[in-house]
């Protein structure tokens, strides 16, 4: 997405536009020094650094035209992915937000302070940059839709993002998402991360560490599920939930360990108590009667999501950050 406090995407792709999103490959320019050699004999990644700034700025300028009017089907043509679900929930839920939060959606925006992880071998690449009105740093991946480049993930993080090697000529290396990196692989964070939700982590979140912002946060809202005004007339869990869209893109460290972008989804079920099903029903709050206005007496509310994890050589890996919108509610 964009700018993640309140953001979205698109423009209208003019026939120049679009052409920089279609697939391109190749060496028009080395993707960094190679000691001499013949840029032909140089590693070569799916796109130079040249394209990939190209196809950024078209998807930020077509985000942004998207945005102003909330157009769906503009923005698809430059987004996919885990980070597409988000943005059509936030045109969904458009409506509800505040005046200013609206305007601030709508604002044109670019990126800045890139960084362009391109790895050797690879249909797709990754960038690191701030968004214009965000402070905090993003880690974007942009892979094919056929021969047309879309970004697939966008993840904010408070916390700073780990230095990505880029030691093979400048180009960086992808991991296999299956591929054990010390206590887990980049496939296995998704299932241990939402365990949080689920059991406070006591099955496979056993395995992340607890220390992080958005480990807390998800332990939080695991413990927090028995509090509140509804807590005395429902119940409240979470449930993990297959991800819409399942890449999983991993690139090494210069540590050695791993830096992952997984999709995370989980549902939130707020059920009235058997004592009081004949006599009351729950009314939805705002963000969920834009998808079910009605009165119900079982609420599910379906949230996907993105989180991006460091997998260590050693110790326990940690989800550094993460993020979610709410995609459905019946």
């Amino acid at each position: 997405m964009a700018h993640r406090a309140l953001t979205t995407h698109a423009a209208a792709l003019t026939a120049t536009a679009a052409l920089l999103l279609t697939a391109c490959g190749g060496s028009d320019e080395p993707n960094a020094a190679d000691g001499g050699a013949s840029p032909s004999a140089a590693p070569e990644g799916a796109v130079t650094r040249a394209q990939a700034a190209k196809i950024l700025d078209t998807y930020g300028t077509v985000n942004s035209k998207a945005n102003t009017t909330q157009d769906a089907k503009l923005l698809s043509t430059v987004e996919g992915g885990q980070v597409h679900e988000q943005s059509k929930a936030d045109y969904t839920t458009f409506d509800t937000w505040t005046k200013a939060d609206q305007s601030d959606y709508k604002k044109p925006f670019s990126y800045q302070a890139r960084e362009y992880y391109i790895p050797v071998g690879e249909d797709w690449f990754a960038v690191k940059a701030t968004a214009s009105g965000s402070k905090n740093p993003a880690l974007l991946v942009f892979d094919k839709e056929g021969s047309t480049w879309k970004m697939v993930s966008a993840v904010y993080s408070d916390a700073p993002i780990p230095a990505i090697d880029t030691g093979n000529h400048g180009l960086a290396t992808a991991v296999a998402p299956s591929t054990r990196v010390g206590a887990m692989a980049p496939n296995d964070v998704s299932a241990a991360f939402e365990d949080l939700f689920e059991t406070g982590g006591k099955k496979a979140g056993a395995a992340l560490s607890s220390s992080t912002g958005a480990a807390k946060d998800a332990l939080k809202l695991y413990k927090d599920r028995t509090k509140g005004d509804t807590a005395r007339w429902a119940t409240r869990k979470y449930f993990a939930k297959a991800p819409a869209h399942k890449e999983t893109y991993a690139l090494r460290l210069t540590d050695g360990g791993v830096l992952a972008v997984v999709p995370t989804a989980h549902t939130k079920e707020t059920l009235l108590k058997p004592q009081y099903m004949s006599s009351f029903q729950i009314t939805p709050n705002d963000e969920e009667s834009a998808y079910n206005p009605d009165k119900r007496a079982l609420i599910t509310d379906t949230f996907q999501g993105m989180a991006l994890a460091t997998l260590p050589p050693t110790g326990k890996p940690s989800v550094i950050a993460d993020e979610y919108r709410m995609t459905d509610s019946k």
